[in-house]
């Protein structure tokens, strides 16, 4: 590979949405990170928001928080997870985005007067993002991922734009990807391949000849159906990847690998490297297989109808999961139904309880609720940003003699407003891409848990809120008992508070679910459910129960699955 002469892989989906191009996209990079390439991954979404930071997460799903502050799709947490890459806000672009930029420069006279069009203003804008990324990252391979549906008008001058851009830098530097599905009926007892013939002749018809399909599935495709998939697609049979399902989404990379995506990607691309070493991964997922115990994790939040909503925390769990040997069952309960007092005998069941971010007042005092339940009957409590405002507000009423403690965010009449506006958000009109965000300094304090877990007296973790303790009430906080263990350099900005006299209770303000890595969870986390673990150990275990296992990966990685969860015995 020559200096400068970067390669670019190009992901995009048919026939339905949620096909999982983003774990397809996430995988080829793991694979070839584990090759020793240097990869950059961007995403593209056709919705005409600037950022996914002001959606709603029953439509959207997580806002993933990059180094730098930019909110972006949750996609992206699934390539930092994969590839342990840190990405940046040019990894994220939006219909919004581009348009919002084209507009500017047409304001300032950059175009000379010119016709603004779709072509080539709009795809040109889009094509110099996508040099943006390679620039910006010196990555001799940039992976992106075309939100959306071939055939979607809204894709279009996307999949318009990275057609210009393989005859641009030329057809030896591109590699397109296609994620379609081969569906099975149940009726017939059949695996039909006409949606995936229409997929590509859809992509054909705007100029796209695809190298290489990820064809979903709910079981491998036999060497009959690959083949006639490859016969319609014009492709050899290799490039037909049978992309099925899988219990655990660490093992697509292993998956791939066994089908030989990445060499067919470096071949195609003509680039050499010595195969993937995937040992550590591969013992990960075997280690996960052949945990035979489970805790019951409590998950109190208003969106658990979704749970993409809080995907990078659910991931965080399984994280720490595998490293302490104990598969996560979480139990999603809606903090309106701890308010109706729906849901008590639920957390009476739960090892450890979470409380993660989120705004706006609906729920809020079942959250509070969960909260003093961890509090006063000693299960680990693990909160994340308001999961620590609420946390503090609860201690502040029933501990600090604040009665009708709150935010200023519910309730702007609170006597006691322990949580109150940052001050230089109080002028702040526009609502997107204006909180605190992205990663600042933290400095822990000596003697305290927070220190301790991470070993380090500063670290670096990532925000997302307008809204602080409000240090006219910390020191009767902490009079009253509550520790305040990690706080910005200045001391200004409380970051960490804790319970000394809990066998585990930590909330910090910023988030550290997007930092946790498979092979290497977030301190927070792990020590989460190692506490977790320790109350559930004291009580009886109970038998475990039989659960599929993965035979393909498992046969080829040597894994065993052995039995299922079984559960320590609370509840």
């Amino acid at each position: 590979m020559k200096p400068g002469e970067t390669k670019f892989i190009f992901v995009t989906g048919g026939v339905v949405s949620s096909l999982g191009k983003g774990i397809a996209a996430a995988s080829i990079g793991r694979l070839l990170v584990s090759r020793g390439f240097r990869v950059q991954l961007q995403k593209f979404d056709p919705y005409i928001n600037v950022d996914p930071g002001t959606m709603s997460p029953f439509q959207h799903g997580e806002v993933f928080v990059t180094e730098d502050g930019a909110e972006t799709d949750l996609d992206l947490g699934h390539y930092e997870r994969f590839t342990d890459e840190m990405l940046s806000r040019i990894s994220n672009v939006t219909t919004g985005a581009v348009y919002d930029q084209v507009i500017k420069k047409e304001r300032r006279g950059d175009f000379l007067g010119a016709t603004i069009q779709v072509i080539p203003h709009v795809t040109d804008e889009i094509k110099s993002r996508i040099r943006q990324a390679a620039a910006a990252s010196d990555a001799e391979v940039v992976i992106v991922e075309i939100g959306g549906t071939v055939g979607d008008i809204e894709s279009l001058p996307f999949l318009e734009a990275i057609r210009q851009f393989r005859n641009d830098v030329g057809r030896e530097h591109v590699c397109f990807v296609h994620v379609t599905l081969v569906p099975y009926l149940d009726a017939s007892g059949e695996l039909k391949t006409k949606p995936t013939q229409h997929s590509v002749n859809e992509l054909r018809r705007i100029g796209i000849q695809p190298d290489m399909l990820m064809c979903r599935s709910e079981s491998s495709l036999d060497t009959d159906i690959r083949k006639k998939i490859g016969l319609f697609a014009s492709l050899p049979q290799d490039a037909i990847v049978s992309a099925y399902d899988v219990d655990n989404i660490y093992k697509v990379p292993l998956a791939y690998q066994m089908q030989g995506v990445d060499d067919f990607v470096l071949d195609h691309l003509g680039l050499e490297a010595p195969r993937a070493d995937l040992s550590g991964w591969a013992d990960l997922c075997k280690r996960a297989d052949e945990t035979t115990d489970s805790l019951r994790i409590a998950l109190v939040g208003k969106y658990v109808q979704l749970e993409d909503a809080y995907l990078s925390v659910s991931e965080s769990l399984r994280h720490a999961g595998f490293k302490h040997g104990v598969k996560i069952d979480i139990d999603w309960i809606d903090s309106e139904d701890l308010e109706r007092g729906k849901a008590e005998g639920r957390l009476e069941k739960a090892d450890g309880i979470l409380v993660p971010g989120g705004f706006g007042g609906r729920g809020i005092e079942g959250k509070i609720a969960a909260a003093k339940y961890a509090r006063e009957n000693e299960v680990p409590y693990l909160g994340i940003c308001l999961g620590m405002q609420i946390a503090v507000a609860e201690f502040a009423r029933h501990k600090a003699d604040m009665d009708g403690a709150n935010s200023t965010e519910f309730d702007p009449e609170t006597p006691f407003p322990v949580i109150d506006l940052l001050p230089e958000q109080k002028e702040v009109a526009d609502l997107g891409g204006t909180m605190r965000l992205g990663a600042d300094p933290i400095k822990l304090h000596n003697g305290t848990r927070a220190r301790a877990l991470y070993g380090e007296a500063v670290v670096y973790e990532r925000h997302r809120h307008r809204y602080e303790v409000n240090n006219l009430l910390r020191k009767r906080l902490e009079a009253a008992g509550l520790t305040i263990s990690g706080t910005s350099p200045d001391d200004r900005l409380v970051e960490v508070v804790e319970l000394a006299d809990h066998p585990f209770y930590v909330a910090s303000q910023f988030h550290p679910e997007f930092k946790s890595r498979p092979e290497r969870p977030s301190p927070l986390f792990s020590e989460f459910i190692a506490a977790s673990l320790e109350l559930a150990r004291g009580e009886e275990r109970s038998e475990p129960v039989a659960d599929p296992a993965d035979g393909e990966i498992q046969a080829a990685y040597g894994t065993t699955t052995g039995d299922a969860p079984g559960r320590f015995g609370r509840g």
